[in-house]
């Protein structure tokens, strides 16, 4: 598919959106890199599981301030700006955390890296807002399931560029060590950012009609219940995938810092992969009403997995004669793969929802309120990683993501294709 497939796209609008998306995926590779080298740095000084939680605190929690303000700045002033803002507060955190003493006191340390990490989740949010945005404004046609497809291969190429990033951030932590490997991400973010002015358009994404501050809470049904689910399913992955699964495979299997990444890389990459994949073999899924529909049965095979996946590592569960050394890596990771897609099933289908409930003149708006939903499934996830992990282990974590995607399953019940009215604002 290129830019101007079926003259979807205006050739101008196709190279905006091309060196928006370019941008956003630099951002991501610095963005995995450094949630796994935080992750393995810190533990390895001695933190807690719930001290490296605490880390990604501040992090998840600007997110949810920063989708909710970003997606009415977007409207208002255009999705350069934003985007802009997000590249240059990432460089400023990974300048900030290279500055760190490994001298100072834990205390001291933790709320140092917290600030850091805060910046960096104000920039995550800001670009990512930026980049999901600016896919409805150059769609032209949502015909044959043309936006659920350039949704898809947005989101997946996204996060198989954040797998990459997991497995950049062990490699770096191995072969440059920590201070050195920021300031080389810090560099190539800088050189983006010089590029990126010159082939963005200025008033990409900015509202024709007035935005007010009713606007900020005024949502449809369609997109509160939407937003409402995600909160939940983005915490049934983060509740194991942020703290608990590292942490088991480096301490309980005993797993290097590059395999780990490597695992946590082929994991991500994997979901993106399959995530840009979805519309393909979801053929009958071509507008919203299908999409809410498939959405439903696939979030009931979502959780079903992490439990299997518990109940294989109880002992005493698996038959005699299964190797005991092997079948707690076998059963976590060909699990967690086989999570891994149909997570990527899940999460595209919720991607496309919140782009085709939302009107065009508002969409940053929407996506902006739609992902502070998603900052907030990815604070409590991340909270609960390190707590539960820390009190009950790797299982409880698993059993807990269970219940959270239930409870999105439950959220997705409502949702119903848009009226024809409001299709047809959609695909003006």
């Amino acid at each position: 598919m290129t830019w101007a497939d079926n003259k979807a796209v205006p050739s101008g609008d196709g190279r905006t959106y091309a060196s928006v998306t370019a941008a956003y995926w630099a951002f991501t590779l610095t963005d995995g890199a450094l949630r796994m080298l935080v992750l393995l740095h810190f533990h390895q000084l001695g933190f807690t599981p719930l001290d490296i939680a605490s880390l990604f605190l501040l992090y998840e929690a600007m997110g949810v301030i920063t989708n909710f303000l970003g997606g009415w700045i977007g409207a208002r002033f255009g999705l350069r700006i934003t985007l802009f803002a997000g590249l240059a507060v990432q460089i400023a955190a990974l300048l900030m955390l290279s500055a760190m003493d490994p001298a100072w006191t834990v205390f001291f340390s933790v709320g140092y890296v917290m600030v850091a990490q805060a910046l960096s989740g104000v920039a995550k949010d800001l670009t990512k807002m930026s980049s999901k945005s600016a896919v409805k404004l150059v769609v032209a046609s949502e015909e044959d399931g043309l936006l659920f497809r350039w949704v898809a291969v947005l989101t997946g190429s996204k996060n198989a560029l954040k797998g990459v990033g997991f497995l950049l951030g062990g490699v770096m932590l191995e072969g440059l060590g920590f201070t050195h490997a920021l300031y080389a991400m810090a560099g190539m973010l800088a050189v983006v950012l010089a590029a990126a002015p010159l082939t963005i358009k200025a008033d990409l994404g900015r509202s024709k009609s007035k935005i007010g501050k009713r606007d900020l809470f005024a949502k449809t049904r369609e997109i509160n219940f939407l937003s409402a689910a995600r909160i939940f399913l983005f915490a049934s992955r983060d509740v194991w995938f942020v703290v608990g699964v590292p942490i088991f495979l480096y301490d309980q299997l005993s797993w290097s810092f590059d395999r780990v990444g490597l695992f946590m890389a082929v994991w991500v990459v994997g979901y993106g992969i399959v995530q840009a994949l979805v519309p393909r073999f979801l053929r009958r899924t071509r507008d919203a009403g299908t999409a809410a529909r498939s959405a439903v049965f696939w979030g009931g095979v979502l959780a079903l997995l992490p439990a299997l996946i518990a109940a294989g590592l109880t002992p005493g569960w698996m038959p005699a004669g299964f190797g005991a050394g092997d079948a707690p890596a076998i059963i976590l990771v060909g699990g967690l793969l086989l999570f891994g897609v149909v997570f990527a099933v899940n999460s595209a289908l919720h991607s496309y929802l919140i782009v085709a409930y939302s009107d065009a003149d508002k969409v940053a708006l929407n996506v902006g309120f739609y992902y502070m939903a998603n900052a907030v499934g990815r604070f409590a996830g991340t909270l609960l990683s390190g707590l539960i992990y820390q009190l009950a282990g790797l299982m409880a974590t698993l059993w807990v993501s269970a219940a959270m995607v239930l409870l999105a399953v439950v959220l997705t019940l409502p949702l119903r294709a848009p009226s024809r009215d409001r299709a047809a604002v959609t695909q003006t």
